[in-house]
């Protein structure tokens, strides 16, 4: 498990998000992560644990660039599915709370709805509507065990426990679901891929073909799909001290600094510049 935290103290690379738009100045919150078990490594990738307490009169916003796959989310007061988010994605945490969440796989979406996941895009609905899935169960769960402290490790063990022993029914994950997975890892570990049709040859698929694939089981394109990931590293590089824009836009595939700056405030609302200021 590891731990990243707005409260005072620098995390190691590894345990910060690149889809997490995290302010270094915001000590309310922190988050444990965890993998899945093995078995269901085709159908969720891992577990995030937020808790907070923000004083009275404030509120801490959460700003993050969402990974292609959907999430669900268990806390106090909801339990929710989320489609894929196509923008930038924003949380506000105010008084004490907590959550647990669980990223699943790209494959995961349309398993669990039974319908194309692009109807899903931005919108999200409460797990006790998904007839797939035991939704009211695991929320009684998820909260019996989190009550009552939130920050217990063994509390949050018994929460991840819950989730995975809901997702299991819905295993073996399909052949198709296997394909997508393998796709969306494909583009989130190839800096090098910034075209549709160099994914389509990896694959030996027609990007008609790909963009059905895509929209069936992860709600957005393959054209999104590079272009976010290219966003979440430039997030993740602009954290460096010595990072220089020029050279991460040419290294990211963009024209030009002008063309990588209007891309990024367009995604997060912030120019790169103001993005890396908060690290330095």
């Amino acid at each position: 498990m590891t731990t990243s935290a707005g409260a005072g103290r620098t995390a190691a690379r590894d345990d910060i998000e690149r889809a997490h738009l995290v302010d270094p100045t915001d000590h309310t919150w922190s988050i444990a992560r965890s993998s899945v078990s093995p078995d269901l490594e085709d159908l969720a990738r891992r577990f995030w644990i937020p808790v907070w307490d923000v004083p009275a009169g404030r509120d801490s916003v959460q700003r993050v660039l969402q990974y292609p796959v959907c999430l669900v989310v268990v806390s106090d007061s909801y339990a929710r599915f989320y489609g894929v988010v196509s923008g930038l994605s924003h949380q506000m945490l105010t008084g004490r709370g907590w959550a647990v969440g669980v990223m699943l796989q790209p494959a995961a979406g349309h398993l669990m709805t039974r319908e194309p996941v692009r109807r899903m895009t931005d919108r999200y609905v409460d797990v006790s509507t998904l007839t797939t899935f035991d939704g009211i169960g695991l929320t009684r769960r998820v909260r019996s065990a989190m009550r009552p402290d939130p920050t217990s490790a063994e509390a949050q063990s018994v929460a991840r426990e819950a989730v995975e022993d809901a997702l299991r029914p819905l295993l073996p994950v399909d052949e198709e679901g296997l394909l997508v997975n393998a796709i969306i890892e494909d583009v989130e570990t190839s800096p090098d891929l910034l075209r549709v049709d160099d994914l389509c040859a990896r694959f030996d698929i027609s990007e008609r073909t790909l963009q059905r694939l895509l929209h069936k089981r992860i709600g957005l394109g393959p054209k999104w799909l590079i272009r976010r990931r290219r966003l979440q590293e430039a997030a993740d590089r602009l954290r460096d001290s010595d990072a220089e824009l020029a050279g991460i836009a040419a290294e990211l595939g963009y024209a030009d600094q002008a063309h990588f700056t209007r891309d990024f405030r367009k995604a997060t609302g912030m120019t790169p510049g103001e993005f890396a200021s908060r690290f330095r």
